[in-house]
């Protein structure tokens, strides 16, 4: 006879598919979210403090991205040569240093802008090697049907932890200044550092012996351009995101200062944004559809309302709608994309694919942004923004046109079954 207790811990035992790295990934992932997103806030007014201006401003954030995308294709090769925690473990302590830094200089006061840039870019360059490392693991941690779902459990996580993160960061550096921020932020990466030693990689596939780390690379590419739905969908990205980040981080505060009443309008929309993040991630716990690239490419159009909305612009509740509705779109997509690599990538290129993935997504973002400015003086302000909506659009239709984008189909039980090689191929080192 079963008690209640026993069915209490029954029902309250985590989900087969949930298991200890997934769920140190997760909690590990909520604690850098929380700090970092309030420490980017913080970096802003540690400038400005020092008497920076927002070229300053600009300098600082353009550090941290450029090591990002100088890096990430090694970033990517390394993390599939050596044990993924490890290279997860030593970029949490190199962010945690550069950090803590950069605390110790704002809290002592008159922090000097190369020192800012050059503490800035070894978290950048941090960065850039976690994240290969980091996609890869938690890709490879988790298997089966419920892939999908776990990845959505894990961004809601995330998203959740980022909203969070910046709305406290914001009301420590008003209450404390920005020096503490940098250093909680600081710690944050210390626990997570330390959450993610404990990642069990007990069963994973020793590396062969192979080539040296330019080899890694080019097998990382053959991988990468070997699948036209891959490949596609990053080139779209470049574009998507280049634009999508030119609109919302130059545009947007400009209307918003200009048309909408300043600062506050604009962090409602961006709240809105966050909240749709977190709604679209709970709808992907549930839904699963068969065509996830076709469904996930689909919700890639609203991305281009945003900069619709803003070239009107609408009001500010129409603005917070559309920002809504755009942020439930992207994390349709972003769960589905998730589950194509998990499905399809085999798991030893894990972090070398991602890689290609985010440098190819991340790219054209500081040229776009850095274009912003003068394409305003040229076009317009309002010509601009309509240009960066109907450049969303027009890159999405046409990677419809690939067919695997098209059709490519998660996979049951039943046609996993079918295949027991691509299987095999994937659960090599499934705790990697």
């Amino acid at each position: 006879m079963t008690t209640p207790a026993a069915a209490f811990r029954r029902r309250a035992r985590r989900p087969d598919w949930a298991g200890r790295n997934y769920t140190l990934l997760t909690a590990a992932a909520t604690v850098t979210n929380l700090g970092t997103h309030g420490a980017l806030i913080a970096a802003a007014f540690a400038v400005l403090q020092s008497g920076g201006d927002g070229g300053d401003v600009g300098l600082v954030a353009a550090a941290r991205t450029l090591p990002l995308v100088l890096f990430l294709l090694i970033g990517g090769a390394v993390a599939d040569r050596l044990p993924r925690h490890r290279v997860m473990v030593a970029a949490n302590a190199l962010n945690c240093l550069s950090q803590a830094a950069f605390a110790v200089l704002v809290l002592a006061g008159d922090p000097q802008l190369w020192q800012m840039m050059l503490l800035t870019a070894l978290c950048g360059t941090g960065h850039a090697f976690f994240n290969p490392a980091a996609e890869g693991m938690l890709m490879s941690s988790v298997s089966g049907e419920q892939a999908s779902r776990a990845f959505a459990l894990f961004r809601m996580a995330v998203h959740g932890a980022a909203i969070g993160g910046a709305a406290l960061g914001g009301a420590l550096i008003a209450a404390i200044g920005p020096g503490w921020v940098l250093a909680v932020d600081a710690a944050a990466f210390a626990v997570a550092g330390a959450l993610r030693a404990f990642l069990d990689v007990s069963h994973v596939r020793a590396r062969e012996p192979g080539g040296g780390l330019l080899s890694d690379l080019r097998d990382g590419w053959k991988e990468f351009s070997s699948r036209p739905w891959l490949w596609a969908v990053v080139a779209q990205f470049s574009v998507v995101v280049a634009v999508v980040g030119a609109a919302e981080s130059v545009y947007g505060p400009l209307v918003a200062r200009d048309e909408l009443g300043g600062a506050g309008p604009w962090g409602m929309a961006l709240a809105a944004f966050g909240v749709g993040t977190l709604g679209g991630a709970l709808l992907m716990t549930r839904w699963q559809p068969r065509r996830m690239l076709l469904a996930g490419t689909l919700c890639v159009f609203p991305l281009a309302t945003p900069s619709a909305a803003l070239a009107v612009p609408l009001p500010v509740a129409g603005l917070a709608a559309v920002m809504l509705l755009s942020g439930v779109a992207i994390e349709v997509f972003g769960v589905a994309w998730m589950t194509a690599l998990h499905q399809e990538i085999p798991q030893d290129m894990l972090s070398r694919v991602s890689a290609y993935d985010w440098f190819g997504s991340v790219a054209m973002l500081p040229l776009a942004t850095a274009l912003a400015g003068p394409a305003e003086s040229l076009l317009g302000r309002r010509e601009s923004l309509w240009g960066c909506a109907a450049l969303v659009i027009v890159v999405t239709a046409a990677v419809l046109y690939v067919p695997d984008v098209r059709n490519l189909t998660r996979r049951t039980k039943q046609v996993a079954a079918a295949k027991p090689s691509a299987d095999a191929e994937r659960a090599v080192g499934r705790l990697g």
